[in-house]
């Protein structure tokens, strides 16, 4: 998550968070594109229809956001932040089985699906950070308190590698979802029985 900003004479940027009727703007242009994605529009979404769909002057849209891509990367971020809960279950392997578990479960929504693949399409590297950037963190989350329990533990690249990329494989570019026992699976890929021996009998007291 970013550092909240100063406030400036100019324009917001996407990502900023301002109070009152910028706020209220911002909330009824992120349910508009929500509601336009779920009506299919797809590749046919534009800044003038949105506007429409808020109530508000596409002039707004276009100096606070710039383009189609950068709004969608704007509601990306904002939809895929906070939305999971990273739970301590006592065990690397045990975190990641519920964490990839609830991804997959939230990558299997309709309306998510719509929402990541019109960000992909047409945000390029902008918007694939905005859907990846917080699951990204939720996993160095959970790797670095099992390094604080003594435990030796993957890197957040290879976790993403493992973990990530398949369940977004699978979201982006193909008609079937990963269910969550196959998210689960996953995990026993990145963490072989071997490590997670290792991690059980490790005489580190746990918190």
């Amino acid at each position: 998550m970013s550092a909240p900003t100063t406030p400036t004479a100019g324009p917001s940027h996407p990502g900023t968070r301002p109070g009152g009727r910028s706020a209220r703007v911002r909330a009824a242009v992120h349910r508009a594109v929500e509601e336009l994605l779920g009506e299919e529009v797809g590749d046919a979404l534009t800044i003038p229809a949105v506007a429409a769909r808020a109530g508000v002057h596409a002039t707004t849209l276009y100096r606070r956001w710039g383009s189609v891509g950068e709004l969608l990367a704007d509601v990306a971020t904002s939809r895929f932040s906070g939305e999971i809960v990273v739970l301590d279950t006592g065990s690397l392997h045990g975190d990641l089985q519920r964490w990839a578990a609830d991804v997959a479960t939230d990558l299997a929504d309709p309306d998510v699906l719509a929402l990541m693949r019109a960000t992909i399409g047409a945000g390029g590297e902008q918007g694939a950070c905005a859907c990846r950037g917080d699951r990204e963190e939720q996993l160095a989350a959970m790797i670095e308190r099992d390094r604080a329990r003594g435990n030796a533990v993957p890197t957040v690249e290879r976790a993403a590698d493992a973990l990530l990329a398949p369940l977004y494989y699978r979201a982006v570019f193909t008609e079937r979802a990963g269910a969550p026992d196959w998210a689960r699976g996953l995990v026993d890929t990145l963490l072989p029985a071997s490590e997670q021996v290792a991690a059980v009998t490790n005489p580190v007291a746990r918190s």
